[in-house]
């Protein structure tokens, strides 16, 4: 089974500006949508606005959120319809407010619904249906709940569960502090992956190095990467040569990426997107190079004023490396 790479569907964080970003640096890595409801897209006024990507992302996913078998499906159909490569189900986020309508990490109680959520839309369309969860949810401590689990959906027809190897306290801890507050549980993982070898287990939560790369591909198909790749997006370059090897195709000159992406800024900028929607996705361009908390300052200070474009970045960029930008 060929091995994988992805950057974790982050709320306020992968939009498709991000996720153009990283595509520039990364040509193989899995790009995943912020999670998007099944409410906003089948009674929203906003849908077209919150499918749309750029055709240089593939392969992108996206993640829904939802509980019922009948919207999911709906929904699924409308990422198949607009090219999207995969659909996610989001079994994993503690949120007050996801837990309020009854999906993310609560379903884990619910491992049946979620098993027929998958069948429904399995049957809707042709592309991948896959699930996003936790090892567990509040007092679920044993392993045989989570394997149990996702004995469940596999016997659905999911072939492939991404696994955040924490479990998610529903009350009492914030969405923050479950991302950090619950130990993690790789040999969890590890072990479904034993028990369940037909299923495609891909593993999220504290993978911050190339290194740990490497060793987590040891005992799953894949690895997910979350707040490292946005808030250093160069690493993912390093991320994928651990993956893909000789195989991988990365873009590792920030300077370079950065160029790309003011011709992408400027595209938008004529379609009335703001500057600041996109110039925070590079704040972490530069990470650890001389200069790069001037760049950081300029940028934040500046990327919000009125009429603000490329220039910005042009300035910001003075900070860096001025005999290398000169050469």
């Amino acid at each position: 089974m060929q091995k994988s790479l992805s950057v974790a569907p982050m709320m306020a964080w992968t939009d498709r500006h991000e996720r153009y970003l990283l595509r520039l640096i990364s040509p193989r890595t899995r790009l995943y949508t912020e999670m998007v409801t099944t409410g906003a897209l089948v009674y929203g006024d906003h849908r077209q606005r919150l499918l749309a990507f750029d055709a240089s992302e593939h392969p992108v996913v996206l993640q829904l959120g939802g509980n019922e078998a009948a919207d999911l499906a709906g929904c699924a159909r409308m990422a198949e319809r607009e090219g999207y490569d995969e659909v996610n189900m989001n079994v994993g986020c503690p949120s007050d407010r996801v837990q309020s309508g009854r999906f993310g990490a609560c379903l884990m109680l619910e491992p049946q619904r979620v098993a027929d959520c998958v069948r429904a839309m399995l049957d809707a369309v042709t592309i991948p249906i896959t699930v996003k969860c936790r090892i567990g949810v509040d007092e679920q401590e044993d392993y045989e709940s989570f394997a149990a689990f996702a004995q469940t959906i596999q016997d659905a027809g999911c072939e492939t569960v991404i696994v955040h190897a924490r479990k998610a306290w529903l009350s009492g801890l914030s969405p923050k502090q479950n991302r950090d507050i619950p130990p993690l549980r790789y040999d969890y993982v590890y072990r479904l992956k034993q028990d369940l070898p037909d299923l495609k287990i891909i593993i999220n939560g504290g993978i911050t190095d190339p290194i740990s790369v490497a060793e987590h591909l040891a005992g799953c198909d894949g690895v997910m990467i979350g707040r490292a790749a946005y808030q250093t997006p160069m690493l993912l370059a390093e991320f994928e040569h651990a993956v893909f090897g000789n195989d991988a195709n990365t873009l590792t000159d920030p300077f370079v990426v950065l160029e790309r992406y003011m011709a992408y800024v400027e595209t938008q900028l004529s379609q009335d997107v703001y500057l600041k929607n996109m110039a925070r996705h590079a704040l972490g361009l530069f990470h650890a190079r001389p200069g790069a908390k001037s760049w950081r300052r300029y940028l934040s200070e500046n990327m919000c004023k009125p009429g603000a474009g490329v220039e910005v970045f042009q300035r910001a960029v003075e900070f860096l490396y001025p005999a290398e930008i000169a050469a």
